[in-house]
């Protein structure tokens, strides 16, 4: 099974990776690692993915998958409600998996240096903008100085294009965010983002500055990722983190 793991140093209890599209027993045009079970796929297929995805990576349990909206909501785990609508999931608790899917969107991975708390949160440009980070880190005990965060494979620099009213709605958050952005010279009046610097932007601004990752484009890595951006009709990825 081929993942993407987080090159980061934190306590040797904690377990993190985000699955490629390799692997998996999805037909075109969701071949063929696809965990998303709202994407068009055959349900048996996403089904037996989601049972590789336990037993290959030796998951404790089988994980939540949320119904994301890019809203900012966030769930902890363990988690005894039936309203799934959330876009970050977070634990104090070993062996409790939290999971969001992607497939352009950034995944941002979270722990502490104390290797007791973990969380990650799936940030479109919405929810990246309305603060799902922001809320995610509510939820730590931990102050700042001692969360680490890893970014996932996420749409890179090149290839995330936007219009001027993403561009606004971002600075009128945070005016630095204006850096993050650069006039697209292949079309008038469109603009390339950088998710990847626009979240290590909202993170350093909440006072976290181990932040590690941001090196790959699920746009461009044809063969290793899901690309809604690019292909549409497709399937996602999944980005995992416990404790044990």
């Amino acid at each position: 099974m081929h993942a993407i793991f987080p090159k980061w140093h934190v306590p040797s209890n904690i377990r993190a990776f985000t699955t490629t599209r390799e692997g998996g027993v999805s037909k075109a045009p969701f071949e063929s690692f696809n965990l998303g079970d709202h994407v068009g796929d055959e349900k048996s297929a996403v089904k037996t993915n989601r049972t590789l995805l336990v037993e290959k990576f030796h998951l404790p349990h089988s994980p939540l998958f949320l119904t994301q909206t890019h809203s900012t909501n966030v769930i902890q785990l363990p988690y005894s409600g039936n309203n799934f609508e959330a876009d970050a999931v977070y634990t104090n608790q070993p062996n409790q998996v939290c999971t969001v899917m992607t497939a352009d969107c950034l995944p941002v991975l979270f722990t502490t240096k104390q290797g007791n708390e973990v969380a990650t949160a799936h940030a479109g440009w919405r929810g990246l903008c309305d603060g799902i980070l922001e809320e995610t880190v509510k939820c730590f005990q931990a102050q700042p100085q001692n969360i680490i965060v890893w970014l996932g494979p996420a749409i890179g620099s090149n290839a995330f294009q936007v219009g001027k009213d993403v561009v606004e709605q971002f600075m009128c958050v945070d005016p630095v965010a204006e850096m993050a952005f650069r006039a697209d010279p292949s079309q008038q009046g469109k603009y390339l983002g950088n998710l990847y610097q626009l979240a290590t932007q909202r993170l350093n601004k909440l006072g976290i500055t181990e932040i590690s990752g941001g090196d790959h484009c699920t746009f461009n890595e044809k063969d290793l990722f899901f690309s809604y951006r690019r292909d549409g009709k497709t399937g996602r990825m999944a980005s995992v983190i416990w404790f044990e």
